[in-house]
């Protein structure tokens, strides 16, 4: 039952990326192929730990020692891919963030609020921006790229970004700056939040890697104590002695 109820977290986190379109899973999820190569995969662990939870139920009840075997051996294959992907991802983790850094730069370059076809991620970075309190990628310079904002000479600036109190009924596109500079301005003119959602990433995963890894950590020792019962029961399943069966 343990198990079959961590396959469905499992999967139900899978299923979540997926559908998750209001925040910056979605922005990584709808930007980048290899995130929805890991939530299917997900979801197939899931599923697959799922199967394995009632196989192992049912070799432990009926003292079936193949599916005992089959359930080892999956419950193995699983940890240990679980194990690779974790090593992958921490050396590679300047890669991965060099990536993230390329899809976000072409969503801030290309944000269009009159592009319907992008709606769903431009309000997915708008929401991530609103709720980090942050602007742009590394900072608000990154907007200076947009092409809207470059043929408006930088007298409109991204209205998730605002740190104004009157701009907070307004949580996608463009707002005009109240007093242009000449006719021009920069980002330094606009009433905006200083800090780069970059850093507000990093720093809530760091306030969170405790959690992270506690999860991680549990989900290893469940499937380590699943392997570790499967071995026993199929150490204490007695094989029928047929040479004691007398002879008709």
């Amino acid at each position: 039952l343990l198990f079959q109820i961590l396959g469905a977290v499992i999967l139900g986190f899978g299923i979540w990326i997926l559908a998750d379109k209001t925040s910056f899973i979605a922005v990584l999820q709808m930007s980048s192929p290899s995130l929805k190569t890991s939530a299917y995969v997900l979801i197939g662990v899931g599923a697959l730990t799922m199967l394995m939870g009632f196989l192992g139920c049912l070799g432990a009840v009926n003292e079936i020692r193949c599916l005992l075997g089959l359930y080892f051996t999956c419950l193995m294959v699983i940890l240990i891919t679980q194990v690779a992907a974790g090593l992958v991802i921490y050396f590679q983790k300047e890669t991965l963030k060099e990536e993230l850094s390329h899809i976000v730069g072409s969503l801030i370059e290309n944000y269009d609020p009159l592009n319907d076809d992008e709606r769903n991620l431009q309000d997915a970075w708008d929401y991530v921006q609103i709720q980090i309190a942050c602007c742009g990628w590394t900072g608000a310079k990154d907007w200076e790229r947009n092409e809207i904002l470059i043929n408006q000479s930088m007298t409109e600036y991204p209205c998730s970004c605002s740190n104004s109190s009157k701009d907070f009924q307004v949580d996608s596109g463009f707002c005009k700056l109240d007093v242009p500079v000449n006719g021009t301005a920069t980002y330094a003119d606009w009433p905006v939040h200083e800090q780069g959602c970059m850093d507000g990433v990093e720093k809530w995963l760091k306030d969170n890697l405790g959690v992270i890894l506690g999860v991680c950590t549990g989900v290893a020792v469940v499937e380590l104590l699943g392997m570790i019962l499967s071995i026993s029961l199929c150490k204490n399943i007695h094989s029928e002695d047929y040479t004691k069966v007398p002879k008709s």
